[in-house]
């Protein structure tokens, strides 16, 4: 019998109706389906997915056992590689990595590695087949965790396995970084993310919350003072970009940071919500990477009449994932594409009421091979709207490096200077990883990161291998 070449679908909620509410939109696997998607996998002997996976989950090992209907045994199987399949299942390019390395993807659909991920994991969660992984003996040595998000929680889980005394500290009030005030409640539900959090916290992982490192201790307090052994910084890249133009501080221009928080961490999307947000029947985002999606899909759903993407290339070098495109546009954002802003405009009372662009054309190629958009000349419009997203990237907060003096950075970015292939840094003991390190990448990228980092520490406090 062959291979089919066509992947199993996941059923999604109908567009009109997912873009009144944030419930999540794919519904996922059933049993049966899981069982044909697993099918088709060829068992390569020599797995390029699991080349292509940061983390190195072993793909064939999980997928084997879906296929064979022992979904908690797949879980298990995850688990020891990724602290987090869930939530990896749900937002990782799979796309770009595992994915794009299956055989089956020359002729046909790679095998939906992502799909199967997100169903064994949500199978031994509402299964209640939970299992926690086996715990080392204590090695009585304390590492703080800075930043709970992905590279920080997969930095814990790996040490705490190993019997080390880790303590994640957290500046905001919930444990989660950007998974949790980042992306929407529609591509990652929160109580996902908890659930994931609270097996760290069964492991042993102490989590302490409203901490601003920087400001409450400096690492150098951590030391000092808490007497940990060593501290990896896995702090995130929270501090947003802004275009510079005239206009940028009317009143409804959001950078996408705060204008998600409030929606995710702070819930401004419920009916009587404490925290306030412009809710305006015309917003813009400004960008074209999967934040901007997410800001755009948002605004949707808090009741704009006409949620729009302003972005100053074409779709072909847009950075967001094909799927969040597709599904943007299934919802009705409208996309205005080769323009860009050059002034918001305000009324009387400072708020806004449109953004004037102009457009653009492609010119010769970047340093990263993306053509350059070009102005045209005398092309300028406008367009109303009563809220703008700016979501053109984030740079790394410089608190830490501020108050680091001895932890090198980098001079173009202000990133944390550490060799991502062990994640040490220039100040003895300390380690980073993630976008920190990076700039803004992947929750996957920023989680082997923290896989790194943990191996290095073991090493070091240890004297291991």
């Amino acid at each position: 019998m062959g291979i089919n070449a066509s992947r199993i679908p996941m059923k999604e909620q109908d567009p009109a109706v997912r873009g009144k509410n944030f419930e999540e939109v794919p519904y996922g696997y059933s049993d049966d389906e899981a069982k044909a998607e697993a099918s088709r996998c060829l068992k390569c002997k020599k797995p390029l997915c699991v080349d292509g996976c940061p983390v190195n989950v072993k793909i064939p090992e999980f997928i084997g056992l879906i296929a064979n209907g022992d979904f908690a045994a797949a879980a298990r199987k995850i688990k020891e590689t990724n602290a987090l399949p869930a939530i990896c299942g749900r937002v990782c390019p799979q796309e770009e990595q595992c994915e794009c390395r299956c055989i089956l993807g020359k002729k046909g659909d790679p095998v939906a590695i992502g799909n199967l991920e997100r169903f064994a994991a949500d199978r031994e969660r509402e299964k209640g087949t939970v299992d926690l992984p086996a715990k080392k003996s204590s090695v009585n040595k304390k590492v703080a965790i800075v930043g709970s998000g992905p590279a920080g929680l997969t930095c814990a889980g790996e040490l705490v396995k190993n019997g080390f005394d880790v303590t994640v500290f957290e500046a905001l009030h919930e444990a989660g970084g950007v998974l949790v005030y980042g992306i929407p409640e529609f591509r990652l539900p929160k109580e996902i993310v908890k659930k994931e959090i609270s097996g760290l916290e069964s492991l042993g992982v102490k989590i302490v919350k409203d901490f601003v490192v920087g400001r409450t201790a400096t690492v150098d307090d951590l030391f000092n003072e808490e007497k940990f052994d060593a501290v990896f910084v896995g702090s995130g890249a929270g501090l947003p970009s802004f275009m510079k133009i005239k206009g940028e501080n009317s009143i409804g221009v959001y950078s996408a940071n705060e204008y998600l928080t409030r929606s995710n961490l702070m819930k401004a999307y419920v009916s009587n919500p404490t925290t306030p947000i412009m809710k305006g029947k015309r917003v813009i985002t400004v960008g074209g990477g999967n934040v901007a999606m997410d800001s755009a899909r948002t605004a949707l759903r808090l009741g704009a009449n006409k949620s729009m993407i302003v972005y100053r290339r074409s779709e072909v070098e847009m950075p967001a994932r094909k799927a969040e495109i597709h599904h943007a546009k299934e919802e009705g954002i409208e996309f205005h594409l080769l323009c860009n802003p050059v002034e918001i405009i305000a009324g009387d009372n400072g708020a806004v009421t449109g953004v004037k662009c102009i457009r653009m054309e492609l010119g010769e190629p970047d340093e990263r091979g993306r053509r350059r958009p070009v102005v045209i000349k005398g092309s300028e419009f406008t367009l109303d709207c009563e809220a703008v997203i700016i979501a053109i990237g984030n740079s790394p907060n410089p608190l830490i490096p501020e108050t680091t003096p001895d932890l090198k950075v980098s001079e173009k970015h202000g990133t944390i200077v550490a060799d991502e292939s062990d994640g040490r840094t220039s100040k003895k003991f300390v380690y980073a990883g993630g976008d920190i390190v990076t700039g803004a990448a992947t929750v996957i990228l920023a989680m082997g990161a923290g896989k790194t980092a943990a191996k290095s520490i073991m090493a070091d406090l240890t004297g291991g291998d």
